[in-house]
This record gives C-alpha cells, sequence and structure tokens, in this order.
C-alpha cells in the first residue's frame, strides 16, 4: 500500500521496528544505501522478531535507483523544516514516505531534489530536535493508512 524509504539508515533497532510496522501494515520497506549496519546484525533481528519473513524489504544503491525501479507517484520527504504538517496531506496508496538518517535527518540536496514532491513535518514542541525514526514513520504510516480506510487490516 505505502513504500516507507529509510536513507541511509543508522540504527538497527530503529530499521527491526520499521520492518515490524511494514509487516503489520502492508507497506514495503525499501533501504537507501549505505547501512550503517549488516542486515544479518543481532540488534536489527531483535527488534524486528519473526516479521522479517512477512516485510517485504528491498535495498538500493540510491535514491534515483529507488525512484527509477518503484517509479512511485509521489515522493513525500518527512523533515523537520517541512513546509506544511504530515497530517495535512491526502496519501494515496502507492505514496513512497522518504525518512532521513537518524543523527541529522535528509540532506539538504535530497530536499532540494526534482525527485521530492512534497516536504513535510511532525509537529513538535520549539524546544525539540527530532522524533525517534521508527516512531515518525509509525505516525505517518498510520495516518496514512487511516486516510485509506485501514484497507487491509483487521
Amino acid at each position: 500500500m505505502f513504500d516507507i524509504v529509510l536513507y541511509r539508515p543508522e540504527i538497527p533497532p530503529n530499521t527491526g521496528n520499521i520492518m515490524r510496522l511494514c509487516a503489520n501494515t502492508g507497506s514495503r520497506l525499501h533501504l537507501i544505501h549505505p547501512l550503517a549496519f549488516d542486515l544479518d546484525d543481532t540488534k536489527l533481528k531483535r527488534a524486528g522478531l519473526d516479521y522479517r519473513e512477512w516485510a517485504e524489504v528491498r535495498e538500493f544503491s540510491s535514491l534515483e535507483d529507488f525512484v527509477a525501479e518503484v517509479a512511485p507517484e509521489r515522493l513525500i520527504a518527512f523533515t523537520r523544516d517541512g513546509e506544511g504538517r504530515y497530517s495535512d496531506i491526502d496519501y494515496r496508496s502507492g505514496d513512497a514516505l522518504l525518512f532521513g538518517p537518524e543523527s541529522d535527518g535528509l540532506p539538504a540536496d535530497v530536499l532540494a531534489s526534482p525527485l521530492v514532491s512534497q516536504r513535510v513535518r511532525i509537529p513538535m514542541l520549539a524546544r525539540s530536535r527530532s522524533l525517534n525514526l521508527s516512531n515518525a514513520v509509525a505516525i505517518v504510516v498510520f495516518e496514512a493508512w487511516k486516510q485509506n480506510g485501514f484497507a487491509g487490516g483487521i
């Protein structure tokens, strides 16, 4: 239903949690290299539990390769400097939701790329710097899934 795109993820348990989220929501997970860990990492496996076998996970050497192969209608980037809020978007099945690395988010060149359709933020208090990556992805995926009637869910 949705394509979750992690651009150069750094923390194995976050990616494991997101794998589990994808398996439970029917979303597909796409990892853009380089990864800061091996997909056989014990922490990733522990966080993903046995959901890895149910999650569709693909790897790409670049964001351009992902877009060329998957051809999403929209690539929506999530950044603390986004122009609008994540909840103001009308999500559609097939949207690609792009999240940056845990340490510093999406780089300026990615945010400025013509591949990116929209740049949005998840509201936080002004004193806050960022949310945990797997929490941010969960917030967005459940909003998008809710807007689509929790298609396929029970």
